[in-house]
């Protein structure tokens, strides 16, 4: 098992949730925290720990996006018409991984991420590898030839625990259009988010 593997289910224990909603993940059979303390009971958390804990968890669940990106995203969410927590849900699935994911073009974040990076995913048929990529509405989202016969992309496609969402509509099997912009209670997650929490965390 790689180190990255390790560590992104260490994020469902520290967090003691299935944030990808994974038949594998260990919190279906332990669920304590990670680590030597990790059945010490908690204490009560406060504001600040409630904020960062919802951080963490929507970071992680968007596989763990660096914080600069994270934070550039929030920003420019808060300078955004409307609501901010809507406006940074929204830009965080915009991402051109999160589409592939949605798309089921691949079984997990990280793996949509690595098959963007590795160039078997193109944008209105222009070959695109930046996992971060901007979708904009309209905006077609295919396989490349190899990777439609690639083992990862076929477990994917009949995984069970999660359906392709409304605004990413499918045409066969190795092409998606990305519809339009989602808000929060559109998107499929496994666990409760609070979008709203994470503006608190960074305007404070």
């Amino acid at each position: 098992m790689t180190k990255r593997a390790n560590a992104k289910y260490k994020i469902d224990r520290r967090m003691g949730e299935n944030i990808w909603g994974r038949p594998k993940s260990p919190v279906n059979k332990r669920e304590y925290g990670p680590g030597q303390h990790g059945q010490r009971r908690k204490g009560k958390m406060s504001d600040f720990g409630l904020q960062l804990r919802a951080k963490q968890k929507l970071k992680g669940y968007y596989g763990d996006v660096t914080e600069k990106q994270f934070k550039r995203n929030y920003l420019e969410a808060s300078r955004m018409k409307g609501d901010t927590s809507q406006n940074l849900i929204g830009l965080l699935e915009q991402r051109l991984d999160m589409v592939v994911y949605r798309a089921k073009f691949a079984p997990t974040i990280f793996a949509a991420r690595q098959i963007v990076s590795h160039g078997h995913i193109y944008v209105n048929g222009q070959k695109c590898n930046i996992a971060s990529r901007r979708v904009i509405v309209g905006d077609v989202i295919s396989l490349g030839k190899k990777a439609q016969e690639m083992a990862l992309v076929i477990e994917a496609q009949s995984l069970p625990e999660r359906d392709i969402p409304d605004y990413v509509a499918p045409d066969g099997n190795d092409k998606v259009t990305f519809t339009r912009v989602p808000k929060l209670d559109e998107v499929p997650y496994p666990v409760t988010m609070e979008p709203n929490l994470v503006v608190e965390f960074y305007s404070r």
